[in-house]
C-alpha cells in the first residue's frame, strides 16, 4: 500500500496532461511523515533525484471541544453536512481557518456558534461599508486624493496596508488562523469600534459633496474592495455576493477574477500609527468615564457631554494638532485640552442647546429663521 501511494507522483501526475511533476503540495495528516510522505520522498529521490513536491503541509486531527477523539460510541461526531445544512458552507470554511491546524483541531456546537457570530460581524461590516457609498458615491468621480485626506483617514489606510501584508504572508505560509484573526480584528476594532464609529457623523451630516465626507467615502470604498479580495479564498460566496452590488464601479464580473491586492507602501506610515495609538489610549479613558456617567443616568449619549482632557505635554501637542477633528474622534460636543502630569478626563454636561439634526450641542443655535433649532454647520449644509 505504501509503495502504491508512494509512486503516485509517477503513476498519476507524470502521466496526466492536466497534472505536473513535481506537484505543488502534498497535504495529509501528521501520521503520514512515516507513511505516504516518506515513501513518496524515497521513490522520487531514488528515481528523479528530487522530492515529488514543492511543499508539504501536515495537519492534526479533528477532535471535539474537550479534545477527545471523535467516535460514534461517545456521540461527539459533528458531520460537515450538518453544519452546511444549518449554517451554510461559509461557516464551515471559516472554521477551517479558525484554529492552528498544526495541532489537533477542535469542533463543537459552542465553537460553531462563536464562528456564526464572527461571520455575522464580518458580513455586517461589509454591509455597513457598502451602505455608506451605495447611494451617491462614484469612485471615478468623487474620490479624494491621498494628500487631501484627514489624519484619521490616512491612519485607516495605513492599517489597511498592514492588513494586506499580514494576510498575504499568511496565505503564502498556509497559516490560515492568522487570516481569520487579522480580518476579524480589523473589522471589529479598526473599522467598527474606531474609524466607522467616528466618521458616521461626517457621512450623515456633512455636505453631500464636502471634502470631509467624500474623503471618508473614498477610504470606505478602498477598505471594502480590499476586504472582499482578502476574504474571497475563504468566504467566497459572501465576497462574490457583495461584489455583485459593486458592478457599476468594477470591471470584473466576479471578485474571483480580480488580482489579489498589493500593499501600497507609500500609504504605510509607522509614525502616524504610533501617534494614533496614543490618541486611542486617551479616548479609551474618556469612553470609560463617559460610560460611568451614562450608567448613573447623568447623560444619555456621548454627544451630551463636554470633556476636559488633561494629558502630558507630548500627548497635548498630539491631540491639539487634530484641531476641530478632535471632538469628532472622541464623539463629544465639546472638548477642552489641558496639560497635566497623568492622562485624566473629566466629564460634564455639554454647554448650549442640542442641534435637532446632528445632535451635537452648541451655544449658538438660533430658534428662528429658515432652519431653526440647528447648529451653524447644519444650517450651512441645509442652505446649500
Amino acid at each position: 500500500m505504501w509503495f502504491d501511494s508512494g509512486v503516485s507522483w509517477s503513476a498519476v501526475c507524470k502521466k496526466r496532461e492536466e497534472l505536473k511533476f513535481p506537484v505543488d503540495l502534498y497535504l495529509e495528516g501528521s501520521d503520514q511523515h512515516r507513511g505516504w510522505f516518506h515513501s513518496s520522498l524515497l521513490t522520487s529521490v531514488g528515481n528523479e533525484d528530487r522530492a515529488p513536491y514543492n511543499a508539504v503541509l501536515t495537519h492534526g486531527f479533528v477532535v471535539d471541544g474537550s479534545g477527545r477523539k471523535m467516535s460514534k460510541s461517545l456521540g461527539n461526531i459533528i458531520a460537515p453536512h450538518e453544519i452546511i445544512e444549518k449554517y451554510g458552507a461559509e461557516i464551515l470554511r471559516l472554521w477551517v481557518t479558525y484554529e492552528d491546524y498544526r495541532d489537533d483541531i477542535k469542533i463543537s456546537k459552542d465553537i460553531i456558534n462563536r464562528l456564526v457570530e464572527t461571520y455575522r460581524r464580518i458580513r455586517n461590516t461589509l454591509r455597513f461599508l457598502h451602505a455608506n457609498i451605495s447611494s451617491d458615491f462614484d469612485p471615478r468621480r468623487d474620490s479624494v486624493s491621498y494628500e487631501r485626506l484627514s489624519p484619521l483617514d490616512k491612519w485607516l489606510l495605513s492599517r489597511l496596508q498592514r492588513l494586506i501584508e499580514r494576510v498575504t504572508d499568511a496565505y503564502s505560509n498556509y497559516t490560515f488562523h492568522v487570516i481569520y484573526h487579522s480580518i476579524h480584528n480589523f473589522c471589529t476594532v479598526d473599522l467598527s469600534a474606531l474609524y466607522l464609529d467616528i466618521v458616521k457623523d461626517r457621512i450623515y451630516v456633512e455636505k453631500k459633496d464636502g471634502v470631509k465626507r467624500r474623503a471618508s467615502q473614498t477610504v470606505i470604498y478602498e477598505a471594502l474592495i480590499t476586504l472582499l479580495k482578502l476574504i474571497a479564498p475563504i468566504l467566497s460566496s459572501t465576497a462574490d455576493e457583495m461584489w455583485s452590488y459593486l458592478k457599476d464601479f468594477v470591471k470584473e464580473e466576479s471578485v474571483l477574477l480580480t488580482d489579489f491586492p498589493l500593499p501600497k507602501k507609500e500609504w504605510i506610515n509607522a509614525g502616524l500609527e504610533e501617534e494614533w495609538e496614543s490618541v486611542w489610549s486617551v479616548r479609551e479613558i474618556a469612553n470609560k468615564k463617559i460610560e460611568e456617567k451614562r450608567a448613573a443616568k447623568v447623560i444619555g449619549h456621548s454627544l451630551d457631554t463636554k470633556i476636559i482632557v488633561r494629558v502630558p505635554e507630548k500627548e497635548y501637542n498630539l491631540l491639539a494638532k487634530l484641531g476641530d477633528e478632535l471632538k469628532d474622534v472622541f464623539i463629544v460636543s465639546q472638548i477642552e485640552l489641558q496639560v497635566g502630569s497623568e492622562p485624566d478626563v473629566t466629564v460634564a454636561k455639554a454647554e448650549g442647546t442640542k442641534c435637532e439634526r446632528c445632535w451635537q450641542y452648541d451655544t449658538d443655535i438660533r430658534t428662528t429663521g429658515r432652519f431653526p433649532n440647528v447648529c451653524r454647520r447644519c444650517e450651512d449644509t441645509l442652505s446649500s
